[in-house]
Formats: structure tokens, sequence, C-alpha cells
């Protein structure tokens, strides 16, 4: 009798304690918006924006063209932030050192949000966009007046959008791997700062 009711008492003991460890496992895959650190995750490869061949999709004329171009741009504030360039259509993320940790291009909307200093104001990790498309990593700044929000996200199918010129909607696609790495980087309160 004592030797079935030990392995009863182990059986549950057992159970409890991979019971907790999922629980763990999700509450950490389910926690979003932890604190910002100094730095997004290093990306290699296809996440840095890279096509097949190991070049940055914003081209090849040239290494020091390359390098200007990807520059986080002047007057862009300071600190830890996320800047997206209205003209470049691209995006830095930016850490506390001032350096960007990754850089991007993105498919804007019909709307864009003025020049201006902001911050992340609320996030979910899957929608539907505006366009009937399932989005993932939205990452929303700003409303206006109009009603119209703004934000990044990603198409999870990693389409860009087709905006219909008749609507006015102002989400900011970017491929899945750069969605992921906004998502991971600019939590709730993050700065984001759009330059012209």
């Amino acid at each position: 009798m004592a030797r079935s009711s030990s392995g009863a008492i182990v059986a549950v003991l057992t159970a409890a304690a991979l019971g907790g460890v999922g629980f763990l496992a999700f509450q950490a895959e389910a926690a979003p918006d932890r604190p910002a650190s100094a730095h997004a995750p290093a990306a290699t490869g296809k996440d840095k924006g890279e096509d097949a061949g190991g070049k940055d999709k914003a081209g090849s004329a040239g290494a020091d063209q390359g390098k200007a171009q990807n520059a986080v741009p002047e007057n862009s504030g300071a600190g830890l932030r996320v800047v997206y360039a209205l003209a470049q259509k691209r995006v830095w993320l930016v850490g506390s050192d001032g350096k960007a940790t990754r850089t991007y291009e993105v498919a804007p909307s019909t709307v864009s949000p003025p020049p201006g200093a902001y911050t992340v104001t609320s996030r979910d990790p899957q929608v539907t966009g505006s366009d009937g498309v399932p989005i993932e990593h939205v990452v929303r700044f700003h409303k206006n007046a109009a009603g119209i929000v703004f934000g990044f996200s990603a198409a999870v199918d990693g389409s860009s959008p087709k905006p219909d010129p008749a609507k006015k909607t102002g989400g900011i696609r970017a491929q899945p791997a750069d969605g992921r790495a906004m998502w991971e980087f600019a939590v709730n309160n993050t700065k984001v700062v759009v330059v012209p």
C-alpha cells in the first residue's frame, strides 16, 4: 500500500511541475510589454532586410552611398527611439547610445503622420488590417483629429499593401522579420520620431 501511494504522490508532483513550467513558458511568450533594452536583438542574414544574395534591399550603388542612406537622420532626437523618415520610407531602431541597431524600408499607407515626436500608445500581436489583410506585431503611436491611427505592422503573409487611394489609412507595413524586430524593440511609451 505504501508503494502505490508514494507512486501516486510522485505522479502528482511531476504533473504539477510540468504544469508550472508550461504556465511560466506561456507567460513569457505572452508578455509583449517587457522593458525596452538598449539594443534590439542582433539580426543577421535574411532578418536584416537582405535579399537572397545577402545584400541590403536598399540598393548596391556603393558602400558610401549605402552608409549615408542608412545613417540615422540628423535632428531625430537622442536616446532610445524609433525614427521614421517619410521621404525615405525607412525606419531606424536606435539604441540608447544613439546608434541604429536595425534599419529597413517600409510601405506606408495613404496618409502619413505629421513630423514630430510621439510615443508608442498601444500594441497588438495580431489583428486584421484596415485593408482586410491579417497583420501582426502592430505598434501604434498616433491618432489624428480625423481618427486615423498610425502604426507599424507586418502582413502575416509578408505581402506589401496596395493602398486604396479612396481610403484614408495610416498603417506602415514592414516585412515580417522587421515587424518582429519593431515589436521586440518598441514597447509602450517608447519614443517614435517622425522626420520629413
